[in-house]
């Protein structure tokens, strides 16, 4: 399941991390994170223990503590309005992005994911703002942008 970024603060983060894969109209970053807020406290309720309690040696002090690896996937799209001036065009990019990570998701490593549109597509090659030719265009794209953004985290990952 892929859950969705809301908070101003983790497109922020997300915005500030490298790119990890680009394509002629889109870019896609990736944190190995959790979001920011209770995501930390429903992955791991047990971390309500302050480190300034009496209980000693149950959990190290908050500032030793690492933050775990994250188990799912979270999804925010950036699709400015001077990019994509009609809600139609908007939304139809947001649903493909949502369905080729779902179609990615086995091959994708888990954490924060934002992809953003970059460059605006041609009016002139898609005249209508939800056209099939769009539609295709688009998934195709993305498709390719998340296999290099996979195929660049796994070189690393060999690397490290």
């Amino acid at each position: 399941m892929i859950g969705r970024l809301h908070r101003p603060v983790d497109f922020q983060r997300l915005l500030a991390a490298p790119m990890r894969s680009r394509s002629a109209h889109f870019a896609v970053h990736h944190l190995s994170a959790l979001p920011t807020g209770t995501a930390y406290a429903r992955v791991h309720p047990q971390s309500t223990v302050l480190s300034t309690d009496d209980e000693r040696g149950s959990d190290p002090p908050v500032d030793k503590v690492r933050d775990p690896e994250p188990q799912g996937y979270w999804l925010g799209s950036v699709i400015p309005k001077r990019h994509a001036r009609r809600a139609v065009t908007r939304n139809l990019l947001r649903r493909q992005i949502r369905a080729v990570m779902r179609e990615q998701l086995p091959r994708l490593a888990p954490g924060l994911w934002l992809v953003r549109l970059r460059v605006p597509y041609a009016a002139a090659d898609y005249p209508s703002a939800a056209s099939r030719a769009l539609r295709q265009a688009v998934r195709l794209e993305l498709s390719g942008l998340f296999e290099r953004a996979q195929a660049h985290h796994s070189s690393r990952a060999c690397r490290v």
